[in-house]
């Protein structure tokens, strides 16, 4: 009977990394030390969904469908998958902080203006 593989230790919850790999046909054994592919650091929460995501095609309205979801939180659960495979997500707070910079920057808004906009 074959299990996920961990990719965080139970005890500290960091991650593992895989020390040896098994051929259960000729039972040939590699020891070293192998990095697991990216898709494998994702729970398996982010995998379910990941999975829905896929055979929806993306189609984020489908997804929201299937899942029981909102759009928010479909693009939130997205934006957790990218995050754990390693890339940077621009979150929509991020995006609106730039905006105001940018608009300070260009003369539009005061400092003072800039400051209660960012502040909520």
């Amino acid at each position: 009977m074959s299990r996920p593989i961990l990719t965080k230790c139970p005890v500290c919850g960091k991650a593992l990394s895989v020390t040896k790999l098994h051929c259960a046909s000729c039972h040939t054994s590699i020891e070293g030390r192998f990095e697991p592919c990216r898709f494998c650091r994702l729970d398996e929460e982010q995998r379910q969904f990941v999975e829905v995501f896929l055979t929806s095609r993306g189609n984020i309205k489908e997804v929201e469908r299937l899942l029981g979801i909102s759009y928010p939180t479909v693009r939130s659960r997205l934006d957790n998958v990218l995050e754990a495979l390693g890339y940077r997500v621009e979150r929509e707070q991020d995006q609106r902080r730039k905006q105001i910079i940018e608009a300070l920057d260009r003369g539009e808004i005061t400092s003072q203006e800039a400051i209660k906009l960012l502040q909520g």
